[in-house]
């Protein structure tokens, strides 16, 4: 059964395989890795979870952004098997990528960790007293479609400022 855990380095190894399964770049969505990040070694590693805990505590606003974001990994049978994050706080960047981004290593897709994993971030939403939030997806990433409207999801629009996307939003309840 997977359980949403906050960062920790004593996943260094779970959480390498996964990256390395993903491959080069930045697109482990749920993750907050930046560019300047340097997550393969030991000493990296740490420094970058510790930003991430740092991020996430309750009076925590990313100094460079003005806002907090609430960092989870997805784990299942001691696997880092995907990262989800809720945003709070600077309007404009919730308005580009959404409260909420998520990613699920290519090996775990198709198992329903997404939904699942939306479900709980959406609980620690609630317990912020957040009335709804927004999710952005590319347009052609009919996964992630249905796993927002799985979780209640009503789409907004379809927008092209970098590419098509859809927004959707839930409402907490």
């Amino acid at each position: 059964m997977p359980t949403l855990i906050e960062p920790t380095t004593a996943l260094y190894s779970a959480w390498l395989d996964a990256h390395l399964e993903w491959g080069p770049g930045l697109h482990e969505d749920g993750f907050g890795l930046l560019p300047s990040d340097v997550v393969t070694s030991p000493a990296g590693f740490s420094t970058w979870v510790t930003r991430l805990l740092s991020e996430s505590g309750s009076t925590a606003t990313h100094h460079e952004t003005g806002y907090r974001c609430i960092y989870r990994w997805i784990v299942d049978q001691d696997a880092v098997v995907g990262g989800i994050a809720l945003r709070t706080g600077d309007r404009q960047l919730i308005q580009k990528a959404g409260h909420i981004g998520y990613g699920i290593r290519p090996s775990a897709r198709g198992r329903g960790l997404a939904t699942w994993a939306l479900s709980q971030i959406l609980d620690i939403a609630q317990e912020l007293c957040i009335d709804r939030v927004l999710l952005v997806c590319e347009a052609d990433n009919g996964a992630s479609a249905t796993t927002i409207q799985r979780n209640g999801g009503v789409p907004e629009s379809i927008e092209d400022p970098e590419g098509p996307l859809r927004r959707y939003w839930i409402a907490i309840r």
